[in-house]
């Protein structure tokens, strides 16, 4: 496996949209009570001395919806700041961030993922689980002002789900043709969720790199990332196409990742819920700084096991969080 030091990191368990593949239709969510959720000084103590000088470099930030946190840009200011923080980077659906894009890429911000499942707005409505006014307007915004501040890369990120928007997989890709912008095509991933879209399964990579080639043609791009990404580009086109296979094809041995949700718990593979660390608890109960760098090395050593062995119970066993609650 590649070398783990990529930390995703949800500040947050809520968020203010309810996207059908992230958090069910129907579904009773217990959202962590304020004080269950780590602190800032909480989070910053375990990246510093925790997570820093066990080689982690690269943070994402993460939700729920990572804007809903209370004085998010000053936590970001923080990440950023520390010496050793080579990458920091932010998931979010973008409703919140036209007001704040600017702030956020003054304190150190530059790497952006934002979501946009469709450019049709009551579609996009239907995926988010929203019956009131339409949000895609103010998402968009979110985009445009995120382009204008100069993040580079922007990328948008596109859950493909059959029979919801996967007509639209041409439209999308071709917002790459005369934007720096980068769009990932996710296949739908049935965490927690393996009744949700049971009856139509999900539209493979393949199937979505067979279409955009017939359309454009489509050639390995020259940028890479450091996740999972499989990357493509439609020749001439300033930005670039993703790929995050995760259920048509295997990528534990790319794997550089481990996630902490917002109360905590330290998982090393989104797939399974095996070896997870109450990092919180430990901390709150007085457990020392070395003892928790030590668990956390542990941890480490023993991921490539629990990737491989574990992939598959998440998408067909019980499971506990929704993606909402892991942070993605």
């Amino acid at each position: 496996m590649n070398q783990v030091d990529y930390l995703r990191i949800s500040l947050i368990d809520r968020c203010n949209f309810r996207c059908q593949y992230c958090m069910p239709e129907g579904a009773e969510l217990e959202y962590a009570l304020k004080q269950q959720l780590l602190t800032d000084a909480e989070l910053l103590t375990l990246i510093q001395e925790v997570f820093i000088p066990v080689g982690f470099t690269q943070f994402r930030l993460t939700g729920g919806e990572p804007l809903l946190r209370p004085g998010v840009v000053n936590l970001v200011k923080a990440i950023a700041s520390l010496p050793e923080t080579k990458d920091l980077s932010m998931t979010t659906n973008g409703f919140l961030l036209a007001p704040i894009a600017k702030n956020l890429y003054d304190v150190g911000l530059r790497r952006i993922n934002i979501s946009l499942d469709s450019l049709d707005p009551d579609i996009f409505d239907q995926i988010i689980g929203n019956h009131g006014r339409s949000r895609w307007e103010q998402v968009w915004n979110g985009i445009q002002a995120a382009y204008k501040v100069g993040f580079d890369p922007l990328k948008l990120n596109v859950v493909v789900i059959p029979g919801v928007n996967d007509h639209e997989v041409l439209d999308l890709a071709a917002l790459t043709i005369d934007k720096q912008w980068h769009v990932r095509f996710i296949e739908f991933m049935p965490i927690g969720n393996w009744q949700l879209f049971g009856d139509r399964g999900w539209v493979s990579s393949a199937d979505l790199r067979q279409r955009i080639r017939q359309q454009w043609g489509l050639a390995e791009s020259q940028i890479r990332g450091s996740g999972p990404a499989d990357v493509f580009q439609i020749p001439g086109a300033k930005g670039t196409l993703g790929f995050i296979s995760q259920m048509s094809e295997c990528f534990c041995d790319r794997c550089n990742r481990m996630r902490l949700s917002a109360d905590g718990w330290l998982r090393p593979c989104l797939l399974n819920e095996t070896g997870q660390l109450d990092l919180k608890t430990a901390l709150r109960s007085g457990v020392s700084i070395h003892y928790l760098r030590e668990q956390v090395r542990d941890l480490l050593a023993i991921k490539p096991e629990i990737n491989f062995k574990g992939r598959d119970s998440g998408t067909s066993g019980t499971y506990s969080r929704t993606m909402s609650q892991i942070g993605g």
